[in-house]
């Protein structure tokens, strides 16, 4: 018999061709219609429609080329970026913006991370936060006013649910408010105890700071203030997106001075949701500069704080 089929050469590949066919559909398309492949978080929600245009402007604008949207189950990863991409946050992307390379940060657990006030100033002027960033500016999305019935036709094909309020709402939004409200999404299906907690990397009890006083730590610390600081803390710490540095009576929005050494781990260790400085809860929101200030320079910046404060 098998010689029989060998000695057929149209018959042996019409029927290998069918034995593939079957094969594909059995082990690739009838588990892609299976729920099971489909998982959505319980709690993902569809997009609404100002954060669905600002997707559009994030594909339009070129941002899966430089960023990524997916953190691999590697413990390097799971440290920086928080908690592994699960399949079930992706239920409504289409299509995925899992990104090409990462010549920026992993942008997966990006909603929430910082305020909306942070994502405006950084779309506007990158250079601000990170000096030596190679991102360009979107300051001029925010003269880019939204086209509501534009917006209402993609809701329709994607099959969102929307009210012709949330249509309404966008007049007057520009492309920027979009992009804004679409960064602040992403991966906050993701419950917090589900996210990696970054540990703390410094501690210390009562450490007097070593530069106190000295006069070239100050100026080391004001350009350093400068570099790092300025762009959420405001020109000479009267505040901005960050709290003002200037009153040394509070502390994490709590009255009450504290040892330079508090100041030093909240610089060296930054700060993160429900973490616990002196006494104080941190609300998040401050990277850590363990990675890019040397101890020096953190008690440096210190100094200059208590400069501010009227202390030298």
């Amino acid at each position: 018999m098998a010689k029989n089929i060998y000695s057929k050469p149209v018959l042996f590949t019409i029927l290998a061709t069918l034995t593939i066919l079957v094969g594909t559909v059995v082990t690739m398309f009838v588990p892609m219609l299976t729920a099971q492949m489909h998982p959505k978080l319980e709690g993902l929600k569809p997009y609404t429609a100002l954060q669905l245009a600002g997707r559009d402007v994030y594909q339009s604008e070129g941002c899966p080329f430089c960023h990524t949207q997916t953190v691999r189950p590697l413990k390097t990863e799971v440290e920086r970026y928080g908690h592994y991409s699960l399949a079930g946050e992706f239920y409504y992307d289409r299509p995925f913006l899992w990104g090409t390379k990462r010549t920026g940060p992993d942008l997966a657990r990006e909603g929430g991370k910082y305020p909306d006030s942070w994502q405006y100033a950084h779309f506007e002027d990158p250079r601000a936060f990170a000096p030596h960033s190679i991102m360009p500016s979107f300051a001029w999305l925010k003269k880019i006013k939204l086209d509501p019935a534009q917006v209402e036709t993609h809701m329709k094909v994607l099959g969102f649910p929307y009210t012709q309020a949330d249509i309404s709402a966008l007049a007057g939004k520009t492309e920027l408010d979009a992009l804004v409200a679409y960064v602040q999404t992403l991966g906050t299906a993701v419950t917090v105890k589900a996210q990696a907690t970054v540990p703390v990397t410094k501690k210390m009890t009562h450490v007097p700071n070593p530069l106190a006083g000295s006069h070239e730590a100050i100026e080391r610390g004001e350009k350093l203030f400068e570099q790092n600081c300025q762009a959420c803390h405001g020109k000479e710490g009267v505040g901005y997106i960050g709290p003002s540095l200037r009153d040394k009576d509070i502390f994490l929005y709590v009255r009450g001075n504290v040892p330079d050494d508090d100041y030093f781990e909240i610089i060296h260790n930054g700060t993160h949701p429900g973490g616990i400085e002196d006494g104080r809860t941190e609300k998040g929101g401050m990277p850590s500069f363990a990675d890019t200030l040397s101890n020096d320079e953190i008690w440096s910046l210190v100094a200059y704080i208590r400069s501010l404060q009227g202390e030298k």
